[in-house]
Order: C-alpha cells, then structure tokens, then sequence
C-alpha cells in the first residue's frame, strides 16, 4: 500500500515546491486540501490523522497547532518551520549530520527539517569542531546572501512589486536575534553563541553562506589543507550524500561560486580558502535557499522515511 502524504500548508512557497518536486511520482498517495479549505480545522485534523507523513509548511504555532491535532494517531511528521528544530524528541533532517543520522532519519516519528541559512554553516564547522580543528567556543562569525523567496509570499510579493526599485543587497536581522541561531548553535557544534549578518538580494531564489575564522588566535593553528580535509573526509565516508566538497585551491576567484549556481537543484557544494601565512580562512557553502535549504531537504527526509 502507498504510504499517504498530506502537506499541510501546500500552498505555500515551501508547499507548492515540494508538490513540484513529487509530482508524477506514483509511489505516494498525495492527500490534498483545497485553497478554498485550508482555514476548515476539522478537514485539517481529519486529513493530519489519516496520513501516514505529514510535512508542515506553515507558521511555527500553526506547526504546533498540527502537532496537538495529530495527538496519538501515529503520523510521523516532517515539520518545516522553526518550531521543533531543537526540540527534544525530534530529529534534526540534516541527513548528511553524522554517519548515523540517515538512518535516526529513516526510523524518526517526528524529523524537524532544517532552515535555509544554518546549513550551510553546519555543514562547513560541525566537521571541524569533531576533527578539533576549531574550538567549540571559537568567536564564530557568518553572513550570506539569499534570494527573496526565502521570505514567503510576502517577501516575494514585495519585491515583485517593487520592480526595479527594489534593493539589490539588503542587510537584515540587525537585533542579531535571528531566529536560526539556536539551531546553528547546536548542530554546529558550538558553545558560544555565533554572529550572524544575514543579507537578502533582488533575486528569487539561491543562497551562499561565508564563514571566515581567524584562526591565528589559536594555540594550534590548522592549515587550510587540514581544514579542507576534515569537510572532505566527512562527507566522502557517507554513503548518499548531496553535498560536494570542491577541491582545495589557491584562486582569487570561482566563476561558479554564485548563490544562483544550485538553483532548481537539491545539492550544496562546499569550499574551503585560506592563507596559511595570515593564519586566515573561509568556508562557502552554495545551495538553493527552497532546495536542499527547504523543500528538497523535505523530500529527501520524506525519501528516508518511506524507505524510496
């Protein structure tokens, strides 16, 4: 029997994607909710309980609000806002986290996906702190750009409103209270809270996130190639890995290293500079923002969950 899969929330910007990402797909039974529909909270709960995967695409007390509904039915849940991204008793969908956590993935009742802006950061530091390469108490400092689909439909509709008067490069965040760090902080690895200087460009969708580290304050100071390999040997020893580890180089500049590179793809490429004589270093991480940043991330944990 198919496993059924309602998305609660599909008519959203991270709904509608992963409608686009499992159509013709003949191995799930899609439940579906009209437009027209999406306030009936009795239709909600019937189909929340009747599902054998319920992803969340919605508001983080909307997303606790389906979680009470689905109560002791037994549907596992992919919850896509920032709810339960540190809560206990949910497992981080960062499949590519450790060696084991596919598999903590595939068995999990209740997988809190990921954030856009985190993964990038995670993916680059967690194997440097694990190697020892950098401190878990290490001044962490990071900013990036992404598309404005990463705001929702609003953010979208104001841009496309805006035309061509809309900012081109727009800092954000600016309490330094974005509401990604706890899980940075976490899955990273780290005991001091990082800094964080978000930036949202005239452009739909794609992301990169930069991580410089200085590490000349160091009692031991790594080379970029032994950072460089610490990230490649970790994600070279898993087995279905969607992230690429670019080869160390000595370049002022990558053509490709652009945050639309990944666009319409489910994978992140990572790269690692430094100068060893400054005792410098940064890690850039480029994905789709609605990719392995949001809906592909989602499908891929929904893929591990029914065993595709």
């Amino acid at each position: 029997m198919k496993p059924k899969l309602f998305i609660d929330g599909e008519h959203g910007t991270t709904g509608l994607q992963i409608r686009q990402r499992i159509a013709g797909r003949d191995d799930i039974e899609v439940l579906s909710i009209p437009e027209a529909e999406r306030r009936n909270q009795s239709l909600r709960e019937e189909l929340l309980k009747e599902a054998d995967i319920a992803i969340l695409c919605l508001p983080d007390d909307a997303a606790r609000e389906s979680v009470a509904m689905i109560g002791d039915a037994g549907t596992r849940v992919i919850d896509a806002s920032t709810a339960h991204r540190t809560a206990e008793g949910w497992t981080y969908g960062m499949a590519e986290l450790d060696g084991d956590q596919a598999a903590s993935i595939r068995a999990a009742q209740f997988v809190a996906n990921p954030g856009c802006w985190p993964q990038g950061p995670i993916a680059t530091l967690r194997p440097l702190v694990k190697a020892g390469l950098v401190p878990a108490d290490f001044p962490v400092t990071f900013t990036g750009i992404t598309g404005y689909s990463g705001g929702g439909k609003a953010m979208i509709a104001d841009y496309e409103a805006m035309g061509e008067t809309a900012p081109e490069f727009l800092p954000y965040g600016l309490t330094l209270s974005h509401k990604h760090l706890p899980e940075l902080k976490r899955y990273a690895l780290l005991s001091r809270d990082p800094l964080m200087v978000p930036v949202v460009g005239d452009f739909a969708q794609g992301m990169v996130t930069m991580v410089p580290l200085q590490l000349g304050a160091l009692p031991t100071v790594p080379t970029g190639k032994q950072l460089h390999e610490a990230i490649a040997d970790h994600y070279a020893s898993l087995d279905a890995s969607v992230i690429e580890v670019a080869p160390f180089e000595k370049v002022e500049r990558v053509p490709g290293l652009q945050p639309e590179a990944l666009n319409d793809t489910d994978g992140m490429n990572l790269y690692v500079f430094a100068n060893d004589d400054r005792a410098q270093a940064v890690l850039i991480a480029v994905y789709d923002n609605l990719g392995k940043g949001a809906s592909g991330a989602a499908v891929q944990n929904l893929d591990l969950m029914i065993g595709a």
